[in-house]
């Protein structure tokens, strides 16, 4: 592991050649705001569009780029391991590249890891662009699995997150299969 990363931002993507140039864009700014070490950890999951070539660009120009290339989708579970697993920060971030989390909300999630957090969970308070039933859905997801489990998983969470190297470290050498990192980081 690299001592000289501060943080390591996992970015999965599948098929968003439509936002990968803004989401390459706001994470750069956000993280080089920090005025410390990162790297941005492009995650691949077997994507059919440009969206490889274009990160592939972006890496000629940036040598805080990573990529891993997946040669099929193997799903967003896999991808989020598979950057966790590569990553070499202090602290890792995760979140997804569509932007529904808004990236500069990581400035935040460091300052509460600085304050001595492991953990720190970005929850939605609203659910923008996304249909009634969607909403519902989720919500009724998140309601039948705290009833299903005496693990205490955050409500109306996603992936987006911040966990210490220390966390990080635990969650990469569990042996599930089949993950499932919301419950498993919980």
């Amino acid at each position: 592991m690299s001592q000289s990363v501060q943080y390591s931002i996992v970015v999965p993507v599948y098929n968003e050649e439509a936002v990968v140039h803004e989401t390459y864009r706001r994470l750069t700014e956000v993280m080089r705001s920090t005025g410390e070490s990162y790297e941005l950890i492009f995650v691949n999951d077997g994507s059919r569009d440009k969206t490889i070539d274009m990160i592939k660009a972006f890496s000629e120009k940036d040598p805080s780029i990573i990529l891993l290339d997946f040669s099929r989708n193997f799903g967003h579970q896999i991808a989020i391991t598979a950057g966790m697993d590569y990553s070499n920060g202090r602290a890792v971030v995760v979140i997804d590249a569509d932007l529904q989390d808004p990236p500069e909300l990581i400035l935040e999630m460091i300052e509460k890891w600085k304050q001595g957090y492991d953990v720190v969970y970005a929850k939605r308070t609203k659910r923008k662009g996304e249909t009634v039933f969607k909403k519902y859905t989720a919500k009724l997801f998140y309601r039948f699995l705290h009833s299903m489990t005496d693990i205490d998983i955050p409500l109306d969470t996603g992936d987006f997150r911040l966990l210490d190297r220390r966390v990080c470290d635990q969650m990469n050498n569990l042996q599930e299969r089949n993950r499932f990192v919301r419950g498993l980081v919980s």
